[in-house]
């Protein structure tokens, strides 16, 4: 099974959002049942699923102490959408640690996991703080 890296970010978000839930979950485990729901088979597990939602979960507070400052003042981490939280969270994490994705690639793929996994409100939430980030990036 050859995945995009779109649709590897779409099963590492799905990964995240379950381990949020259940963060004692075995992630090769969710990693299979997600890659193949319906085979007992074991499949290959793609290097960036793993780069991605090991890398996410290693440098989480890291990650949201980077996302808290492009919050506004009234609102928290606590207070945003896990969805919400898990994309930037990905995004950040793309944007800091992966060379060889571009950052609008970062930016519009997060854009696109919002539209997947949420609704056009935090669209334009997470599309704002990121376009903050990408603004800061530049000076």
């Amino acid at each position: 099974m050859s995945l995009t890296r779109h649709e590897i970010r779409e099963k590492a978000f799905q990964a995240l959002f379950a381990l949020n839930a259940n963060p004692d979950a075995d992630e090769n485990q969710l990693f299979q049942q997600l890659l193949n729901p319906e085979e007992a088979d074991a499949v290959e597990i793609p290097a960036y699923l793993s780069t991605l939602v090991t890398g996410v979960r290693e440098h989480q507070a890291e990650l949201d102490a980077q996302i808290q400052p492009y919050l506004s003042q009234t609102w928290s981490l606590g207070r945003l959408a896990k969805t919400d939280l898990i994309i930037l969270r990905m995004a950040f994490f793309e944007l800091q640690f992966v060379d060889d994705v571009p950052t609008k690639v970062a930016v519009n793929e997060a854009i696109e996991l919002t539209k997947a996994f949420s609704d056009d409100r935090s669209r334009k939430f997470v599309s704002g703080v990121l376009g903050k980030v990408v603004k800061n990036q530049a000076n």
